[in-house]
C-alpha cells in the first residue's frame, strides 16, 4: 500500500484529471468559442447610413465547433437564426482544419482519461513498472496537454487566417452581405486553455508525491536506572 501522503497527492491528481475532462467536454459541446459583431453592409449602403445610424445595422454573431447563431439587423428589425456547422457549412470552411480541431480535442480527452486511471491505480497500489508510476503520468499528461494545445492552435489558424467568422456569418445569405466588425475568443475557447493548465498542475502534484515526509519518532519509555546506593537499601 502507498503511504498516506501518496494517497492524498494521487487523489488530488485524480480530481484534477476529472476537471480536465469536464472542461474539454464542456468546451466541445458549447457555442461560445467566438463572439463578435456583424454589420449588414448591404442595408447600410442602401440607406447610405452615416456613423450614428450604423448602430441600427449592427448585429451579433457567436459560434462553436458544431453550431452557433447570429442576430442580423438589415432595416427589417432583428432577425435571429441558428447556424449548424455540420454537414453543409463545414464544406465552405477549411473542413480539414476544423475536423482536426475536434479530433485533437477528443484525443486529449482520451489521454486525460488514461491519466485519471493511472492516478487511481497509484493511489491504491505501488506500481512495479515505472511506466505505470510517475513517468507514465508525466507522459500521459504531456500528451493530453500537447493535443489540447494543437487543437487550440488549429482553431486560431482557422479564425485568424481563413476568415472563419465571415464565412460563418455569410452562410446562406443571398440578399445581404454581412461584414464582421470584430470578433474575439470567448469562454469556451478558454476552457480548453484551462484544461491544458490543469495537466501541468497534475504533473506538479505528481512530483509532490515523491517528497518523503519525516516519520514521527516514537520515543521509547526510559528504563529506570538502579545505582549502587539503591542496592544498599
Amino acid at each position: 500500500m502507498p503511504s498516506l501522503w501518496k494517497r492524498i497527492t494521487f487523489s488530488a491528481a485524480s480530481v484534477l484529471c476529472v476537471g480536465s475532462v469536464a472542461l474539454l467536454v464542456v468546451a466541445l459541446s458549447t457555442e461560445r468559442w467566438v463572439t463578435g459583431r456583424i454589420l449588414c453592409k448591404t442595408g447600410a449602403e442602401i440607406v447610405n447610413a452615416s456613423h450614428p445610424e450604423l448602430e441600427q445595422f449592427i448585429g451579433d454573431l457567436y459560434y462553436g465547433l458544431f453550431q452557433g447563431g447570429k442576430t442580423k439587423k438589415c432595416g427589417l428589425g432583428r432577425r435571429r437564426s441558428k447556424i449548424y456547422i455540420f454537414p453543409k457549412l463545414v464544406r465552405t470552411l477549411n473542413g480539414g482544419l476544423h475536423v482536426m480541431v475536434i479530433l485533437f480535442l477528443l484525443v486529449a480527452v482520451g489521454f486525460a482519461l488514461v491519466s485519471l486511471s493511472f492516478c487511481i491505480y497509484n493511489a491504491r497500489k505501488v506500481p512495479y513498472q515505472s511506466i505505470k508510476g510517475h513517468k507514465g503520468l508525466y507522459l500521459w499528461n504531456f500528451i493530453a496537454a500537447l493535443f489540447g494545445a494543437l487543437a487550440l492552435l488549429c482553431f486560431l489558424a482557422a479564425v485568424r487566417h481563413h476568415s472563419m467568422s465571415e464565412r460563418v456569418a455569410n452562410y446562406r445569405e443571398s440578399l445581404f452581405v454581412l461584414a464582421v466588425l470584430d470578433d474575439s475568443l470567448d469562454w469556451s475557447f478558454w476552457l480548453g486553455v484551462g484544461s491544458i493548465a490543469t495537466h501541468f498542475a497534475v504533473c506538479g502534484v505528481v512530483a509532490m508525491s515523491r517528497i518523503k515526509l519525516p516519520k514521527p519518532e516514537i520515543k521509547k519509555p526510559e528504563e529506570p536506572t538502579i545505582s549502587s546506593l539503591d542496592l544498599l537499601y
